[in-house]
């Protein structure tokens, strides 16, 4: 035997004292529920939300399995081999077949996301802060920070954000890299047109492209336009910047 590689018997577990019970985890469901009811969120939204947490947890374990498919000890036989791979893939499959449930529990079937007006959750300052750091990497893969950066950045988020759920807005820092990353090169070309550094980057109407918010903006042009207007109106905030960033938008080929 390969004197080093432990042999299966030395394989640590966890020891069943340090497994949650079933019951701790309905309990600890139960006061999440009850807390975030208390902080204003919808009873629906909030399943959602904890439906989403369990979700992630499922999918990163099979994450985790994934990774070891290819990771049997050396030196043990093709027959150890084949059955650790096996019980690898039939652990990830079940895993996954749990969060795939957990996700559909959540969302539903798949649908576009409704633009329509909708009375959501208020908008709270954590709600801000996160899209501010999903959005600023994100505008600066397109531009430079400039000094125009309009004072009101947290006002724009905070209208963008108005246009969502809990759960949509816990998982927009996703969606924004889907949209990044699906309309790269028309993004590329709006800010270097319209951006810092531009012809026009003085102009009041393109104020917004100097603004990492100009991202989230822009993915609600696409993905929500007349729930972003209205969501835009409610907040008071300038018509001209909305509709310059629209109309650059809409000037550059693409989808």
């Amino acid at each position: 035997m390969n004197s080093e590689q432990p042999p299966p018997h030395e394989v640590k577990v966890a020891h069943p004292a340090t497994l949650l019970h079933s019951a701790d985890v309905r309990n600890a469901k139960t006061t999440l529920f009850e807390l975030l009811g208390r902080t204003g969120v919808p009873a629906d939204e909030a399943g959602q939300l904890l439906a989403l947490v369990e979700a992630g947890a499922l999918a990163q374990a099979y994450g985790d399995i994934a990774g070891i498919e290819a990771g049997a000890p050396a030196g043990k036989g093709q027959r150890y081999a084949s059955g650790w791979l096996d019980g690898a893939r039939t652990a990830g499959d079940a895993l996954l077949r749990r969060a795939d449930h957990a996700v559909r529990e959540a969302l539903g079937p798949e649908a576009p996301v409704p633009d329509t007006a909708y009375v959501h959750p208020p908008v709270s300052g954590v709600d801000v802060e996160r899209a501010k750091v999903a959005v600023a990497p994100l505008y600066l893969t397109f531009t430079h920070l400039s000094d125009l950066d309009p004072e009101v950045s947290d006002d724009v988020l905070v209208a963008v954000l108005g246009t969502m759920s809990t759960a949509e807005r816990a998982g927009y820092a996703g969606r924004l890299d889907e949209f990044a990353e699906e309309r790269r090169e028309r993004l590329t070309r709006l800010y270097a047109e319209y951006g810092p550094g531009s012809d026009v980057s003085i102009h009041g109407r393109y104020s917004l492209l100097h603004s990492p918010s100009s991202v989230a903006v822009l993915e609600r042009l696409v993905a929500a336009p007349s729930a972003l207007r209205e969501e835009w109106d409610r907040v008071e905030l300038p018509p001209v910047w909305l509709e310059g960033l629209a109309k650059a938008w809409e000037a550059q080929p693409g989808d």
